[in-house]
């Protein structure tokens, strides 16, 4: 094959289609870009392959990569390793579903606007909350939107945020607020927390809103409570970045006084995929509605008495004056939201609460087994949920580069974010390990230690 063997025209169509141009050669088809542009040199690129050798090369390509089938894995950190229960993808790949578009007709996207809408109710149950939008891009994108939604609501331009939440959350805030001149204030991890007195000190009149996360990177659970009446105290709103699973044990960010909460939904019946497309889940305070990103579908009737969907809100510049518009996110993730409307009705309150117990507990066993062994120590004294960070005497990536060839995935090295833990490792346990798992993983570190 030549290396046109992807493109569908021949030599002979291409000759046709010049002789239509009046043109002899390329060049003259490109003759109007400048010559101080061009490349003038052939593309860094192998040569052209048969579809044949391309798909086996891609196979190649593909085999070095490790996904949770083939390793038991213990990281978390943002990505989680949740039981998909069959049914999701049995109604996620429905053509109805899978290939359906922004639903701008309503009379014609009555099913996805109910699931939007019922979307909406589930995780306004779950995080304590009046209102959720039809759902953002992913957890760190809805972190942003919210931080800009506390400067828009309050005419402020200063956000505190907590050194706890994920170091790649608070990277996407701040080119977010670099974009809008409003200035980002770290509050520094205080034993893997960050404590009321501490936003205390940071907050002041100019302050939009306080940035923070339960249970929080480390997998720590702060004091949302006390750290709501500070922010409250000073005129701010207060962001909780959460995550769902263990909204089935713990106390719901609503009621312990957040004004927007904000969620990666990856965990709820939407897998890893390396990496996406994932959930962003966001919910807020009534007061906060019209300032809102992205879109909220609301339940009508329509002229007959019938139950109808329609796109209630939309806040984004396209659809209101720009002045007024709070963001220009163009679309949510309808078939990612379908899934975890999919999982959480599966799933059903009770489901959830024994989903975030197993999630504690076997991430209570691992760290009881792991503070046993000798050369590792607690990171921190505090209560945390599923995630938890250990401290070793042996460097780190050395322990995970000899466990993994042992077939276990050893968590995240924290040095590359915080330098003054290279000796750390953050792990998570999810309701998918198993005791033996565990005890394997216990045996092979002891030995290597």
């Amino acid at each position: 094959m030549n290396r046109f063997s992807y493109i569908a025209h021949t030599d002979e169509d291409r000759s046709i289609m010049m002789d239509r141009l009046g043109l002899t050669s390329i060049d003259e088809l490109f003759a109007d870009i400048p010559n101080s542009v061009r490349l003038h040199r052939p593309l860094n690129l192998p040569p052209a392959m048969s579809e044949l050798e391309l798909e086996r090369h891609l196979r190649r390509l593909a085999s070095r990569n490790l996904d949770s089938a083939q390793v038991v894995s213990f990281l978390g950190a943002g990505s989680y390793e949740h039981y998909q229960p069959a049914v999701v993808d049995a109604i996620v790949g429905r053509s109805e579903f899978y290939t359906s578009y922004t639903p701008y007709q309503p009379e014609v996207s009555q099913g996805m606007l109910q699931v939007i809408f019922e979307y909406q109710t589930m995780v306004a149950e779950l995080t304590g909350m009046d209102l959720a939008n039809a759902s953002m891009y992913d957890g760190p994108t809805a972190l942003g939107e919210a931080g800009m939604v506390c400067a828009a609501h309050t005419g402020r331009s200063k956000l505190v945020v907590a050194g706890t939440l994920h170091p790649e959350a608070r990277a996407v805030l701040s080119t977010y607020a670099s974009g809008q001149s409003i200035e980002i204030v770290e509050l520094p991890p205080s034993n893997g927390l960050v404590t009321a007195q501490a936003v205390q000190s940071a907050c002041d009149e100019s302050v939009a809103g306080v940035l923070i996360s339960y249970p929080n990177f480390f997998g720590n659970i702060e004091d949302v409570a006390a750290i709501a009446d500070v922010a409250h105290g000073m005129g701010a709103l207060l962001v909780v970045s959460t995550y769902p699973i263990a909204l089935g044990l713990l106390q719901s960010p609503g009621h312990l006084g957040a004004d927007i909460v904000v969620a990666e939904g990856q965990p709820l019946g939407n897998s890893m995929s390396f990496g996406g497309p994932y959930l962003g889940i966001m919910a807020a305070k009534k007061s906060l509605m019209r300032k809102l990103p992205g879109r909220i579908v609301g339940k009508t009737t329509d002229g007959h008495g019938r139950t109808g969907f329609v796109l209630t809100l939309q806040a984004r510049e396209q659809h209101i004056r720009r002045d007024k518009a709070s963001s220009n996110i163009c679309s949510n993730q309808a078939l990612n939201a379908l899934a975890a409307t999919v999982f959480l009705s599966y799933m059903g309150p009770q489901g959830m609460k024994e989903l975030a117990l197993q999630n504690y507990h076997k991430a209570h066993y691992l760290h009881s087994r792991l503070m046993n062994l000798p050369k590792v120590h607690a990171a921190f004294n505090a209560p945390f949920f599923n995630e938890f960070v250990i401290r070793l005497d042996v460097p780190v990536e050395e322990v995970q580069e000899k466990l993994l060839k042992r077939g276990f995935v050893f968590g995240l090295g924290l040095g590359r974010f915080y330098p003054t833990m290279q000796d750390a490792v953050h792990l998570c346990v999810t309701e998918t390990r198993t005791r033996e798992e565990m005890d394997a993983l216990c045996a092979e570190l002891e030995a290597i230690l």
